[in-house]
Order: C-alpha cells, then sequence, then structure tokens
C-alpha cells in the first residue's frame, strides 16, 4: 500500500515529467528515498526540501530543473558526502533523458546535484542558491523540530563511535557557520536565517560540551 507521502510524492513527478513511462522512474525514486537505512534522508525530507522550493521559486531562473534535482540530489544515498552526490548526479544523466528531459536542462540537473556536497553556489547561480537553501531549510527550523532532525541524522550514523561522531558533525558545522551568508536568496535569509545561526551555534556548544547530538553530514 502506498503511503500518503509516497502518493503526493508521486503526484508531483507525474505533474513536473507528464504521464507515461514517467510513473515507473517516478516509482523508483519514492523507493530510493523509502529505503529502511533512511532515518532522515527519506521522503520526508524530499517532500521538504520540494515545499521549500516552492516558497522560493520566484528566486529560480529554471524552476523545472530546481525541482528536478531536488528529487535526484539525495536519490543515492550511503552516508558518503561527495560520493552519494556524484552518485545520484549519474543518476539523472542516465534516467531523465528517457522521460523526454532536454539534455541541457539534464546538465543542469546534474549540476545542481553536485552543488549539494557544499551548499555553496556561485554569486549568480540563482537556481544553486534556491536548490541549497531549500536542503538546508530545516536548519532554521524551530528547536524541537531541529531537535529531531539532528536524533534522525544521528541514527543514519548509529555505527560511527561518539567520539568520532561529535568531531565529524562539529566539522560540518563549524563550516556552515563559516558560509556567509548561510542562504543566497532573500527570501529564505528572511524565514530561516536567524534561527538557522542559533540552532547550529547551540548544538556545536552541546558538541564542544561533550553531549551527542549529530553526524557528519548536515541535511
Amino acid at each position: 500500500m502506498v503511503s500518503p507521502v509516497a502518493a503526493d510524492l508521486l503526484e508531483r513527478w507525474t505533474g513536473l515529467v507528464g504521464p507515461g513511462g514517467a510513473q515507473a522512474v517516478g516509482g523508483d525514486l519514492v523507493t530510493r528515498w523509502s529505503e529502511p537505512h533512511r532515518e532522515y534522508h527519506d521522503v520526508a525530507h524530499l517532500r521538504a526540501v520540494l515545499d521549500a522550493v516552492d516558497l522560493l521559486a520566484e528566486h529560480a531562473v529554471d524552476l523545472s530543473a530546481v525541482r528536478l534535482a531536488a528529487w535526484f540530489h539525495d536519490a543515492v544515498y550511503e552516508g558518503e558526502a561527495g560520493t552519494d552526490e556524484e552518485a545520484s548526479a549519474v543518476l539523472a544523466e542516465r534516467v531523465l533523458p528517457s522521460v523526454g528531459v532536454p539534455r541541457d536542462r539534464v546538465a543542469e540537473v546534474a549540476r545542481l546535484v553536485r552543488l549539494t556536497a557544499g551548499h555553496d553556489p556561485e554569486p549568480g547561480d540563482a537556481d544553486g542558491a534556491v536548490l541549497c537553501d531549500a536542503d538546508l531549510a530545516v536548519l532554521g527550523s524551530d528547536p524541537g523540530d531541529y531537535a529531531a532532525y539532528v536524533a534522525a541524522v544521528r541514527r543514519e550514523y548509529a555505527a560511527v563511535p561518539d567520539e568520532a561522531f561529535r568531531a565529524g558533525r562539529a566539522a560540518v558545522l563549524e563550516r556552515l557557520l563559516a558560509l556567509d551568508p548561510l542562504y543566497r536568496t532573500a527570501t529564505a535569509r528572511r524565514l530561516w536565517a536567524d534561527r538557522a545561526a542559533a540552532n547550529l551555534r547551540a548544538e556545536l556548544d552541546r558538541l564542544r560540551g561533550g553531549v551527542s547530538g549529530g553526524a557528519g553530514r548536515p541535511r
């Protein structure tokens, strides 16, 4: 039985690329996002990113490319930063032509997916800014939702010992705090920037105090 979240996602996918063979591709993507080892990077995260893209849509140049990139940005997920994004981009390059996506848009989708490895788009990269801001929207959530995010990501890294885990997560938080600005679109800065800075600093303080609270990847 298809869950309500999966059903909503499949409807969105069909609306984005059309019916026909695209339904099989959408079903495969939802299956990937539903893999049992995903505690945070799951269908709920995908839907949240798509929702955030909708909030930031006015800033995009090629909104369809951004939405497609959201679908693919963690389609391959084994918890290996950089490697996952590259594999996800390659998957997009292989699959999207089969559902009629033009070659230039496929290339843009793959570029955007690769960009989520660092969340650091170049100035003027409007579509990169929208995707990265949407992927990091969770950082600006209220403290309760942020705590749930942190706990879910930690479960994905349950095999990592606490000491290594704290060191890796602290490095990620420091990198995020060093981004100036963290969010590149005006809408994202207005909606999430202040809470994100507070959440990141509070988590970093907890980690430096020896309290386990996150994992190696930020999303």
